[in-house]
């Protein structure tokens, strides 16, 4: 004769009394949220570098632009204004692939590969359509630029300040 199984005592869970579920190993959650952290961090630097943020141009990519111009300038010092503007899409390409990489890892919880050169490659494409937008945007004259060069080529700010005063008042 064959004996009924015994009954199952019921299990505790072992969080049983509190609403914290329990954590897959000690340090997860804070490499997680420090992920994050870096994350949000390096999408805020390419947010300041990205055409996303026109107004900070004067304050953070002018002064990347024009450094990176400088430096090239040492070199072939006839390429100062051409390296400039180089150095501006550049920062504004940086600031796309930036943002990019930041958004992943706040994003993302499961690590994935990266492709790197469909990234560069959509930041390349995307920079582009952006630079070509303005340039026909000044070309029908509905974007003003004002002039900054003189004609003895120095620098004049003058129309620059003026027109970020009326801007902010």
């Amino acid at each position: 004769m064959t004996q009924p199984p015994a009954p199952q005592a019921a299990i505790a869970s072992p969080s049983s009394g509190s609403d914290i579920p329990p954590s897959p190993s000690p340090g997860f959650p804070l490499r997680r949220w420090l992920k994050k952290l870096r994350g949000g961090l390096v999408f805020g630097i390419g947010y300041m570098l990205s055409p996303l943020s026109w107004w900070n141009d004067l304050v953070f990519n002018l002064p990347v632009a024009y450094g990176f111009g400088y430096v090239v300038s040492r070199f072939a010092p006839e390429t100062l204004i051409p390296c400039t503007i180089a150095g501006y899409w550049l920062s504004n390409v940086l600031g796309i692939l930036m943002m990019q990489w930041g958004v992943v890892d706040v994003v993302q919880n499961q690590p994935q590969p990266r492709h790197l050169k469909r990234e560069l490659l959509t930041s390349l494409a995307t920079s582009t359509v952006y630079t070509v937008v303005i340039l026909a945007l000044v070309q029908f004259n509905v974007l003003q630029l004002p002039e900054l060069v003189a004609e003895d080529g120095s620098i004049n700010l003058r129309p620059l300040l003026s027109w970020l005063d009326s801007v902010w008042s």
